[in-house]
């Protein structure tokens, strides 16, 4: 019930802020919050990650993404029940994934982009900007890592052991 309501609250925060970029700044518009660091903006993304596929116009672009996701949160799913007794950090780093890729999907199918504003930056070089459906799927993916290497440290090293053969 816990990853549930875990699940549910990254949807809603991410869709929370994206609505409130959508009512308050038009598409490109640029407000500095720190400077020299960090601008809210408003920016759509066609593509993926980084912008990948972001320039091609053809329509199988939107059914490949929507079949994508709808692959890796199935596959979410099953790794959730299989590896969420393992370490007690699995669960909720594939909650956040699932979470953050179940909110960029519902941009994709509301808005055919996904809503970006986070923009980070240093000088004129930016990171691509991106969004709270991102971050979690960020934050999932090194907690995820991390209970994997910490799983990784418990198991025997079978090969140091076995100079006595």
């Amino acid at each position: 019930m816990r990853i549930f309501i875990l699940l549910i609250a990254v949807v809603v925060l991410d869709q929370l802020t994206k609505l409130w970029i959508l009512n308050s700044f038009q598409l490109y518009e640029s407000r500095e919050i720190i400077p020299g660091f960090f601008n809210l903006t408003y920016l759509t993304n066609k593509g993926a990650a980084f912008g990948f596929l972001a320039g091609v116009t053809a329509a199988w672009r939107h059914w490949f993404f929507l079949g994508l996701v709808s692959i890796s949160l199935v596959l979410l799913v099953v790794a959730y029940f299989r590896m969420r007794a393992d370490h007690p950090f699995y669960g909720p780093a594939l909650t956040f994934i699932a979470g953050g890729a179940i909110g960029n999907v519902i941009d994709r199918l509301r808005h055919g982009a996904v809503v970006d504003f986070l923009d980070f930056y240093v000088a004129d070089h930016h990171w691509p900007a991106f969004n709270v459906a991102d971050s979690a799927i960020t934050v999932g993916v090194a907690v995820f890592l991390v209970a994997n290497y910490l799983e990784e440290k418990k198991k025997p090293d079978y090969h140091q052991n076995s100079g006595n053969c």
